[in-house]
């Protein structure tokens, strides 16, 4: 689900978007319409803030990667290289006041762009190997944000809004086309939570089927498929 797809409140409003933000599953030109929210309407900007914080444990999971030694290399032709410069006497570029200052702005600015590069540029994903699908429903306030990481075999889960009720469980399920939907498991209860992936679910995964949350008994449905309503359901995309 996008922003485009999103027309009001009842679809999860601010707080779906603010996620979807964070996630980076907007389109560019959403993208955009929500830099310039977070700058003009502070309310907004918190809720971004918030999705931020509560992703973060999912970012801490994995590794830091150094930037190849090219990379650098390239950074320092392009602040240092300057022909105008070279040119100059040796004796007057060296002994000049100005040129110092700004070597040194410029040095504190490579620094900077070298140290925070690995965040701002991180390694593409391989295809298929991480999705993601915003869970909503039409008049149901259950709303999940759910991405497939498969080189952990895990769906991790994110609720957005909505309660089970008392004696009462959400359970997931994988529907592929026109077949029966297949059981994920009970959701545990909690704002965060993580399932298993079998084999065999793994591959349809990666083939994009759609997930869908249905309201069970306590402990699941009794019956091998949905007994109870469908409350939050979408499709997995690629990030």
């Amino acid at each position: 689900m996008t922003l485009a797809e999103d027309n009001g409140p009842e679809r999860g409003g601010d707080d779906l978007l603010a996620a979807e933000y964070v996630l980076g599953v907007l389109p560019a030109d959403e993208r955009q319409i929500v830099l310039r929210r977070i700058d003009t309407d502070t309310a907004f900007a918190r809720l971004v803030e918030a999705w931020e914080a509560h992703f973060a444990p999912m970012a801490a999971a994995y590794a830091a990667v150094e930037p190849p030694p090219a990379v650098k290399a390239a950074i320092d032709r392009r602040l240092f290289a300057s022909p105008a410069a070279s040119a100059e006497p040796r004796a007057g570029l060296w002994s000049s006041l100005a040129f110092w200052r700004s070597l040194t702005a410029v040095a504190i600015a490579a620094l900077a762009l070298y140290i925070a590069l690995p965040y701002l540029s991180p390694p593409a994903p391989q295809p298929g190997t991480r999705l993601v699908a915003s869970l909503a429903a039409d008049n149901s306030p259950v709303k999940y944000l759910a991405v497939y990481d498969a080189a952990r075999r895990e769906v991790g889960l994110s609720l957005v809004s909505g309660d089970r009720g008392t004696g009462k469980d959400f359970e997931l399920w994988m529907i592929e086309g026109k077949n029966a939907p297949v059981s994920m498991g009970v959701i545990p209860a909690g704002q965060t939570a993580r399932i298993a992936v079998s084999p065999i679910v793994q591959q349809k995964l990666a083939q994009g089927a759609v997930l869908a949350v249905s309201l069970e008994p306590a402990g699941g449905s009794p019956t091998g498929q949905p007994t109870g309503p469908v409350v939050a359901a979408g499709d997995l995309k690629g990030i």
